[in-house]
């Protein structure tokens, strides 16, 4: 397993994470509980050090989930949630709005605190920026938990460069995370720039295309009620973008099948190419996967380890443009 240090700290990585949004209640369909514990077990055993997380991750439930499997294991890992968004706790929904008030931040972070089952978290991200009010009023907090013992770094989730610049003014954020995968390359253009310019780490989160670039979807794959990639409303608010239905599905399924072909011929999962290709750009610190399986986050471990060649990138990106 390869490490990478979020270069404005001293804070190292193994290159994989494990992503948590799968195990919050309600967002991806049903799984079982043990076995998700299994499978962060599984990974502190392959050399997996980063756990993401987030209030939101099935409202809470995620957290708990997370805090019960790394329950004893605390100085093996590095834990990473996210807070800054408003939801109803006896309705919740996907009616959230972004807050990132000092009242509301210092409530969450102690909720944070209390199902992570510690007293500090490595690595606090804001979810998503709140244009409400001057982004110093969250960095400002970051500044008073880090004094305070309660988190060791801060950062952002789905920031601008204006956003991060200005964030920047108060509180000295070490990453943004943000959607990247072989069929999102949006932060290439302008993101990635400056966060390598002002030594700001990437965490990818959706390496995997939530689940297209396993390899496992089909035109007849149906998604569970409570899985969000079968309400579209939901999808273009969070990717801004069809692909789990229609000709956008079909279209996309066509390009997983020549990559699976192009894993095939170096003995990989199309799941490990386009990990591996996250990973081979050098502005990414870590690329997320979100697993509820050992067999997943046995696979995709992989991985962190396979340097791409000149010749295979350009195999993708013929894949991609065909």
């Amino acid at each position: 397993m390869e490490y990478r240090r979020f270069k404005n700290s001293d804070l190292e990585t193994s290159v994989i994470g494990l992503g948590g949004w799968p195990m919050g209640r309600g967002m991806y369909g049903s799984f079982d509980e043990n076995e998700v514990i299994k499978t962060v077990h599984k990974a502190l055993d392959l050399g997996v050090t980063l756990f993401d997380t987030a209030q939101t991750y099935g409202w809470g439930a995620g957290e708990e989930i997370m805090g019960r499997a790394l329950r004893g294991k605390r100085h093996d890992c590095i834990i990473v949630t996210k807070s800054g968004l408003r939801w109803n706790p006896d309705n919740p929904s996907w009616e959230i709005e972004a807050d990132s008030s000092k009242e509301f931040l210092n409530k969450m972070l102690e909720g944070s605190l209390r199902r992570l089952q510690t007293d500090y978290i490595d690595l606090f991200l804001i979810h998503r920026p709140d244009e409400s009010r001057p982004f110093s009023e969250p960095m400002e907090v970051f500044g008073r938990w880090k004094e305070e013992g309660k988190i060791r770094y801060g950062g952002v989730s789905n920031f601008s460069v204006a956003q991060m610049e200005e964030s920047l003014k108060t509180f000295p954020i070490i990453c943004n995370q943000v959607g990247y995968n072989l069929f999102d390359r949006r932060p290439e253009e302008e993101m990635f720039p400056f966060c390598r310019e002002h030594g700001l780490g990437i965490m990818a989160y959706g390496s995997l295309c939530f689940g297209l670039l396993t390899g496992t979807m089909t035109t007849g794959t149906k998604f569970e009620e409570d899985d969000w990639r079968c309400n579209s409303q939901v999808v273009e608010m969070l990717l801004g973008f069809p692909i789990f239905e229609g000709e956008p599905f079909v279209h996309s399924l066509e390009i997983v099948e020549r990559l699976k072909k192009i894993a095939a011929s170096q003995d990989k999962s199309i799941a490990q190419l386009a990990v591996a290709w996250v990973l081979s750009n050098p502005a990414v610190t870590v690329a997320l996967t979100g697993v509820r399986k050992p067999s997943e986050i046995g696979e995709n471990v992989v991985a962190g380890d396979w340097k791409l060649t000149d010749k295979i990138k350009a195999e993708i990106g013929a894949a991609l443009r065909g």
